[in-house]
């Protein structure tokens, strides 16, 4: 069975990124298949980008209790967020539970805020390898 994702994310009423700004809920495209997603996401990204309070992430939709979680990302070498900055090999962090996967996620995403090449996103293990053979310089 092919895994399905979601893009999810909008607007947030700061840079915690856990409530939606007033008048904002959660939006949701989808469901795709990974490529897809990922498509989404960056054209989502790219027409945001100038505002700090819009963030947009990928969810499979699978989301199994149990299921280990892990936070992938860094310093890409350009903003369509495929490969790595030279030097910078990509991050993975967990495994999590989806929780505190989505904790960790934050922490990452408000520390770098103010770098347009830097993102991370929420993956399972299955997605590490292809992660990391796509950012490879």
């Amino acid at each position: 069975m092919t895994k399905r994702y979601f893009v999810v994310g909008g607007e947030y009423a700061d840079t915690t990124f856990t409530e939606f700004a007033i008048g904002h809920g959660e939006e949701r495209f989808g469901p795709f298949d990974e490529r897809a997603a990922h498509e989404c996401w960056r054209a989502l990204t790219g027409k945001t980008v100038d505002n700090a309070m819009v963030r947009y992430f990928i969810r499979a939709e699978d989301k199994r209790a149990g299921e280990n979680w892990y936070v992938t990302g860094g310093e890409y070498a350009e903003t369509d967020f495929i490969r790595m900055a030279p030097g910078h090999p990509l991050e993975v962090y967990g495994p999590f539970d989806h929780e505190s996967a989505m904790a960790k996620w934050r922490e990452l995403a408000a520390r770098t805020v103010d770098s347009a090449l830097i993102r991370y996103d929420l993956c399972t293990k299955e997605d590490i390898e292809e992660r990391r053979r796509a950012a490879q310089p």
